[in-house]
């Protein structure tokens, strides 16, 4: 169980979250909601116990598994199945036993009577955390997030971001906590995984908190509604399904509405009454206590929400180019014995709209990464085109500097750039004030999205590299970038798993991995876009 008392957060000197108290107990699953930037992930890290409230506290029963947007920063040596283990400490013991096994096979009678005895303790131990049945029950998971036991075999450091976090999420679910906080798990996981994990957490019988943008994963697992309000920095708590909630608010702001208006007219009648008496000063007391009590009316309901701030997206008009600004001929790339895939070749077309599909593992986000000059191919090369001016989106924001402050990043992307205009970009981009001195580090990850976005539009790009530019997004938001992508004039060459995003690209053509084959888009190819 989860116990919040008197919470109090901020960001710098923003109040995000005042006074708010309330319990997380077996059998809650609870959808944390409320737009970009409100603080939905700094109250699940806080939740989590790695992050510390402004005033108030937290205290917990039982054992907590988080989930953060981000993955987790391990061992890139660590083998993948291991990492899974570790969440139940079975690691320790499997590694145990082989460091056990190879004194086992020594000439020396002491070291193999060592060996023996070491292997029989750490046996012993893995039977009590389960056993071979909890390795087996971990490959399972693993299996249902799409990851086989050729990944599981890796190591972290050649696996892609994408099934790194799948891993992480893997860890999490095997670990049996007994309240979990996931924050947008549904990144980078294909059609059936999802579906695999709705039907989890719809029988996990402890506490669950969870942050999504997946509208079915959020209406048919929730059992309440917490809304982190923006504007009034308060939780409003409905203790019903999606569905309901969203019924229910319509209804709280129709009635809103109707005790401002009522309100709005008793006040003033009494101002105007008020303005009648205050001309007698025989009566001026009696207007005195009229006007108090017109505030006291108007102070006494919570008026309509305001209507949250959506960031206003325009990709840039792009940059003249030669017909061709991009190339790629012989692309190869491996990690360590494991090949992602080999001899890529294409070109990208001024304007054109090319999309690359391919199941998860196969080299989507690689393949970007080695167009955008991030890493290096094993084989073949990258052309530049006559005045190409390339814009990247990815998926991990690993285009910004963590360390810097997002005024920074954003003079960075564009270094001739004026503050001012800057600053009035990041101003559409809902960093206003103080926001734009905030470390990129303590930015939530649909905060991260809206500033790596905010750094494209000002760089005149002529050909787009973007990487699930959709994801950590609210709905409001992601419309403003499928609406961005309708009316863009330049390249772009996207990867994704919303199939919202590849409608609206409207592409020309597709690119499938890992054999790399090139063809005409047409509708058959829509099928596999969640699948990928």
């Amino acid at each position: 169980m989860l116990i919040a008392s008197d919470l109090e957060m901020r960001v710098g000197s923003r109040l995000l979250l005042e006074s708010a108290s309330f319990r997380v107990g077996a059998g809650d699953r609870i959808g944390l909601v409320g737009r970009n930037g409100a603080g939905k992930t700094t109250l699940t890290k806080v939740l989590a116990g790695e992050g510390l409230p402004a005033a108030g506290q937290v205290t917990s029963t039982g054992t907590i598994g988080y989930l953060p947007q981000d993955p987790r920063t391990a061992d890139p040596d660590e083998i993948a199945l291991d990492r899974v283990l570790s969440a139940r400490g079975i690691d320790d013991a499997l590694r145990e036993m082989r460091v056990a096994e190879e004194k086992m096979g020594s000439d020396d009678q002491k070291t193999r009577d060592k060996g023996v005895r070491a292997y029989a303790r750490a046996e012993e131990r893995l039977h009590i955390l389960g056993g071979y049945t909890a390795e087996s029950e971990a490959a399972s998971i693993a299996s249902s997030l799409g990851l086989d036991q050729r990944v599981l075999g890796q190591p972290l450091g050649t696996l892609s971001g994408g099934q790194r976090r799948r891993i992480e999420l893997a860890r999490i679910l095997f670990s049996g906590a007994d309240t979990l906080l996931l924050d947008e798990p549904t990144n980078h996981l294909d059609g059936d995984s999802i579906v695999w994990l709705r039907d989890f957490l719809k029988s996990h019988q402890g506490g669950l908190i969870v942050i999504s943008h997946d509208v079915d994963l959020v209406d048919e697992v929730v059992n309440k509604v917490f809304y982190l309000d923006a504007n009034r920095c308060v939780i409003d708590i409905y203790n019903m399904g999606w569905k309901a909630y969203q019924t229910q608010r319509e209804a709280d702001e129709r009635r809103r509405k109707r005790e401002q208006a009522n309100a709005e007219k008793q006040a003033s009648a009494l101002q105007k009454q008020a303005d009648k008496f205050r001309a007698k000063a025989t009566k001026a007391r009696a207007a005195h206590q009229m006007e108090n009590r017109a505030e006291k009316i108007l102070n006494s309901v919570q008026g309509q929400r305001k209507v949250d701030r959506v960031a206003k997206l325009r990709f840039p008009d792009p940059a003249p180019s030669g017909r061709t600004p991009l190339m790629a001929e012989g692309l190869s790339k491996s990690y360590g014995s494991l090949e992602i895939f080999s001899g890529v070749d294409l070109a990208i077309d001024r304007g054109s709209r090319v999309v690359i599909l391919g199941l998860n593992g196969a080299g989507k986000t690689t393949l970007l990464r080695l167009l955008a000059g991030v890493e290096s191919p094993d084989t073949g090369r990258v052309i530049e085109g006559h005045g190409l001016r390339l814009g990247y989106y990815a998926q991990e924001h690993e285009t910004l500097d963590p360390g810097r402050s997002v005024l920074e990043n954003m003079m960075s992307a564009a270094p001739d750039l004026p503050e001012v205009e800057a600053r009035r970009t990041l101003g559409s981009f809902l960093f206003t004030g103080d926001d734009v001195d905030k470390p990129a580090a303590v930015l939530s990850g649909g905060e991260k999205t809206r500033l790596a976005l905010a750094t494209l539009v000002v760089s005149s790009a002529n050909v787009l590299l973007l990487d699930e530019p959709t994801n950590n997004l609210d709905p409001a938001s992601r419309e403003e970038i499928l609406a961005a992508l309708r009316n863009y004039k330049g390249a772009i060459v996207l990867v994704t798993h919303d199939e919202g995003a590849v409608d609206a690209l409207q592409p020309e053509r597709v690119i499938l991995l890992p054999d790399g084959v090139e063809d005409i888009w047409n509708a058959e190819f829509a099928d596999l876009i969640a699948l990928a």
